[in-house]
């Protein structure tokens, strides 16, 4: 069996079993650049027990300055016969081994200890580290000492040793200054190293006391949901290991407000170990989407994304709707927002003279004529001027824009851009551009879900690092079923165990997928990382070569570089059609 060393965090070590090494130097300047030790001091404890002391004189390379000696009292004739720190260094190391390093102001100390070894070609063991002055700036207030300077907390603490800048005896000292600061986070709920390590006074006392909750949560990756007293969801969240993830919600590093808000009020969290991480994302959105906890701020509504569709009907118009229906119509999306659906729609319009009336219209309908005819942006079949046929293919030109080969619609925004620039209608053709993207993100996101959304099962492999696959089983865009293969064995019994077993899903109205969008993404991501291989698939996969990916590859990073360029900020540069072999990839199977 292959033995594995847990860490403090998952040991929660006592506070009354910590091996401490409190330490102190003493240095001829305050850089370990160009400035060397010339003592050490330090004192072993446990439990409150002196465990031992090391002390020892340090010959630096350099003299120590006049000033240093008055401070510390430490001359060169003292350290004349002292051992230089490559001795030294290696005796301290031995002393410190297996412990946590304390010092006041810890940066100073182990700075400079590190550098020494890595003068002295000695590997640094990595030592945890407690800084005595961070811990006493949250738990000394300022009217119980002036300041945070060891002499003020020896004072505090009644330390039985004065600090006198020589190494061992401030090292004495902090020891008391260790001992009392510890007595107060003791009181506030404070018992093992990796809660003093991560302690913050804006932990509040309610977070602290609700720690007890990760306690009993499994070390595996999964989904974790914190519930109220009455067992309502408050929060979903997902994690490669879901105690250590949970216990930092009752640590300062957890700085979300609102979460110290929901760990006041939970009363519980329930752990659902997932197989994979695919499945833990997959699970987790779905919990969001059923129970919609308060403190989740995404995906909680994803039934109310928005699509645009180009109605069925003589004259054909685009419309935002929330249902893909089974009409026959085309449809673009779906859109995070109303206001991103508008834009995609303002795109179309501005270079397909499509009809934006609302009202029924026939072959035979005349109604007056609106302000869009007299701009030359519509055909006018409500006044008869064009007939189904005629407006037919003006609709096609819309329709090929938001599920098909777009390049012609996009050239045609391109060239009002390149316009609107040459204009120097700055403002106008920023808008344009920020139009033209929440069209081409909307279609290049239906036409890659579709082919998906339209699969009866797709079964694909991805190898683990520790060996074995990964399977999953995908019918129409919704995560069915997943696996893991043990590691040399042969992975189609596995396979097919899954197909048998996986969840059966009815086939969803074109080109919405069974799931919702946005586990349908999480799907198509995994199914598209490199190194992925299809095991079957039912159905085919097409994407087209002139579809809306590739201008939403050109476009999105233009937009980041025009984000310098609109008035007062200067001249946009010129966009360049892209070009693409006709044709389309397809994949069958």
């Amino acid at each position: 069996m292959q033995m594995v060393q847990e860490t403090f965090d998952d040991l929660g070590v006592a506070l009354s079993d910590v091996t401490f090494v409190v330490v102190d130097l003493e240095t001829t300047g305050g850089s370990p650049a160009d400035c060397g030790i010339t003592e050490i001091g330090a004192v072993k404890v446990r439990g409150g027990e002196i465990l031992g002391e090391f002390q020892t004189l340090v010959r630096p390379s350099t003299p120590i300055p006049a000033f240093i000696s008055v401070l510390t009292g430490i001359t060169n004739a003292m350290v004349s016969d002292a051992p230089r720190i490559a001795s030294a260094l290696p005796a301290f190391l031995e002393f410190a081994r297996g412990s946590v390093l304390v010092a006041h102001n810890a940066g100073f100390d182990v700075g400079f200890l590190k550098a020494a070894a890595a003068q002295t070609g000695h590997r640094w063991p990595g030592f945890a580290v407690l800084d005595t002055v961070r811990l006493a700036r949250q738990l000394v207030h300022r009217d119980e000492a002036p300041n945070h300077k060891l002499s003020s907390l020896a004072a505090l603490f009644s330390a039985t040793t004065t600090p006198d800048h020589r190494a061992l005896h401030d090292a004495r000292a902090t020891v008391d200054v260790l001992h009392g600061l510890i007595e107060r986070v003791g009181n506030l709920g404070v018992h093992t190293l990796e809660e003093l390590q991560s302690y913050h006074s804006r932990v509040t006392p309610a977070q602290r006391r609700k720690r007890f909750l990760a306690d009993e949560m499994p070390s595996a990756p999964g989904v974790y949901v914190f519930k109220d007293h009455r067992g309502e969801p408050l929060y979903v969240g997902t994690a490669v290991d879901i105690r250590r993830r949970t216990r930092t919600y009752f640590t300062a590093s957890e700085t979300r407000r609102r979460m110290a808000e929901m760990v006041g009020i939970a009363e519980s969290i329930t752990p659902i170990v997932c197989a994979t991480r695919l499945e833990a994302q997959v699970r987790e959105l779905r919990l969001i989407a059923e129970h919609k906890p308060r403190y989740n701020r995404r995906s909680r509504h994803p039934e109310k994304a928005l699509w645009v569709k180009l109605t069925v009907e003589p004259f054909p118009r685009l419309s935002i709707v929330r249902q893909v229906r089974g009409d026959g119509a085309h449809y673009a999306g779906p859109f995070g927002s109303r206001k991103s659906a508008e834009a995609a729609v303002t795109a179309v319009h501005e270079v397909v003279p499509l009809r934006q009336c609302t009202q029924a219209l026939s072959e035979r309908s005349r109604k007056s004529a609106c302000v869009l005819f007299e701009m030359g942006r519509c055909g006018g079949p409500c006044i008869g001027e064009q007939t189904s046929q005629e407006y037919a293919e003006v609709a096609g030109q819309a329709a090929t824009a938001l599920i098909g080969d777009g390049r012609d619609v996009l050239s045609a925004l391109r060239a009002r851009l390149d316009t609107l620039a040459e204009q120097e209608r700055f403002e106008d053709a920023t808008s344009l551009r920020d139009r033209m993207l929440a069209l081409v993100r909307a279609s290049a996101r239906a036409q890659r879900l579709a082919p998906l959304s339209q699969a009866p099962e797709i079964v694909a492999a991805q190898r683990r690092e520790s060996g074995g696959w990964e399977v999953v089983c995908v019918r129409y865009g919704r995560l069915a079923g997943t696996t893991i293969t043990p590691r040399g064995a042969d992975p189609m019994p596995y396979i097919d165990a899954l197909r048998a077993t996986a969840e059966v899903v009815a086939e969803p109205t074109a080109p919405a997928p069974a799931a919702h969008p946005e586990e349908a993404e999480l799907v198509l991501k995994w199914l598209e990382t490199p190194g992925t291989r299809l095991v079957t698939m039912e159905g085919e996969w097409t994407c087209p070569v002139g579809g809306a990916g590739g201008a939403r590859a050109e476009l999105e990073p233009m937009s980041r570089r025009w984000s310098e360029f609109s008035e007062p900020w200067g001249e946009p540069p010129s966009v360049k059609p892209l070009e693409r072999p006709p044709g389309a990839l397809r994949a069958s199977g």
